[in-house]
């Protein structure tokens, strides 16, 4: 691991308990770097808006340290509420003001000096496609409008570092790639930090540079996407036998290629290098040893398929949150606002 001051962010041997038995985050490490896209991905109560909570100053840890753009943040949280930009799932507008006002408001909060705040707001709200709307309310915005004038009041200080918690969650695809279109900007003219948690894998497949996967609190795999996706070892054949049992498994086991066999539920998930070529070789076997097929599938290297293979568990769009998540995340809304004011 880089050291801290090289890094937007590092964490080492992060940890968090509830109530002194619920380990919720577990002795996790990882760094991001400046300029990164960093993706952090886990299934519903893995630990995922646990560690957000703990590197957005909104939750103090059990164990262990991080660092944010340079700022120690478990000894100064609210130096690294002022710094990072912070857009949550849930929205943060305020809708009984104007678009221009939720700005002028988060210029307010963050210190923005009054003498560049019209500035910054005006190119704010162009750059965002809401100028037209800019003294309307924002409860008449629609869902895009709200998404994106919820990322102008995120980077409305500039930070060097900014934080997205399933940001385009509810969007339609048209309002999430201009969402990340405008990200991408960002980060290309200033040299912005992203770190985002999505629930959009194919989101994280083409807007990450890395990709950490948490599960049951821990780090269970970092890397590009195309390093994790090799890391399969091929191509995926799923296969749903009639039948299921030792001689099933060994049929399969002993085909030619074949890297490895996994039971999940009611179905085998074979690994191979060339999945098409061994599809008429398993169905010929199959069909010898009396082993009806009831469905048969190809699947190439996909964050789905790393996500299954780390977790153990297929990866659900629309898995809703737990207790815990909303709890934290009512907290992170309190704070920010609350919290920097002082």
């Amino acid at each position: 691991m880089a050291s801290a001051a090289a890094n937007a962010v590092t964490v080492e041997g992060l940890s968090k308990t509830y109530n002194g038995t619920v380990r919720a985050v577990q002795n996790v490490s990882f760094d991001v770097r400046p300029g990164e896209a960093f993706g952090f991905l886990g299934p519903n109560g893995a630990g995922k808006t646990t560690t957000v909570s703990m590197l957005t100053g909104g939750l103090a840890p059990t164990a262990g340290h991080a660092v944010v753009d340079g700022i120690d943040v478990f000894r100064d949280p609210h130096a690294i509420k002022r710094r990072i930009g912070l857009v949550f799932q849930e929205s943060t507008a305020d809708s009984d003001l104007t678009g221009r006002e939720n700005l002028e408001l988060a210029a307010a909060l963050f210190g923005v000096p009054r003498a560049s705040t019209k500035q910054r707001v005006d190119s704010l709200l162009e750059r965002m496609q809401i100028g037209d709307a800019a003294d309307r309310l924002a409860k008449t915005y629609s869902g895009g409008m709200r998404r994106r004038l919820e990322l102008a009041v995120g980077i409305i200080h500039a930070p060097r570092v900014l934080f997205l918690d399933e940001p385009t969650l509810g969007l339609d695809p048209q309002g999430r790639a201009g969402f990340w279109r405008y990200v991408q900007e960002l980060r290309k003219e200033n040299g912005m930090t992203v770190f985002v948690t999505t629930h959009y894998l194919d989101e994280a497949d083409t807007i990450c540079e890395r990709i950490a996967i948490i599960d049951h609190g821990h780090l269970v795999a970092i890397g590009t996407p195309s390093e994790l996706k090799d890391r399969l070892g091929g191509d995926v054949v799923s296969v749903r036998a009639t039948r299921t049992g030792p001689e099933v498994e060994a049929v399969l086991r002993g085909l030619p290629g074949v890297v490895s066999v996994t039971k999940y539920d009611d179905s085998y998930r074979v690994k191979a290098p060339r999945g098409e070529e061994l599809i008429p070789t398993l169905v010929e076997a199959c069909t010898r040893a009396g082993v009806g097929l009831a469905g048969i599938s190809l699947k190439r290297p996909s964050l789905d398929e790393v996500f299954l293979e780390f977790t153990g568990r297929e990866y659900r769009e629309d898995e809703g949150m737990t207790a815990t998540d909303r709890a934290l995340r009512v907290g992170q809304v309190q704070q920010a606002f609350g919290r920097s004011r002082r």
